[in-house]
């Protein structure tokens, strides 16, 4: 199991269009995927889910990953995360 701490870095947060992006790159790996702020966490491949958190920019989450691809779903997370959604 991987986890990382980030925060959101858009002024926007993971609304619609951003939460689908993640959503997206989620799904592209095996491993389980989970988001997590404060108390709540969801899974991370569910658009209802992760748009549940109401995650605003500057928010801190927490991204869990288990499974066979882990650090390589974590790293590609993280990444598009940080980069502010640029180029999404």
């Amino acid at each position: 199991m991987c986890v990382k701490d980030v925060v959101i870095s858009n002024q926007v947060g993971l609304h619609a269009r951003p939460a689908t992006f993640f959503i997206q790159k989620a799904n592209e790996f095996k491993s389980t995927v989970w988001v997590e702020k404060e108390e709540r966490r969801v899974n991370a491949k569910s658009l209802l889910g992760v748009l549940s958190l109401g995650i605003v920019g500057g928010t801190n989450i927490r991204i869990i990953v288990d499974g066979s691809d882990e650090e390589a779903a974590l790293n590609a997370l993280v990444e598009l995360v940080e980069s502010g959604f640029e180029g999404m």
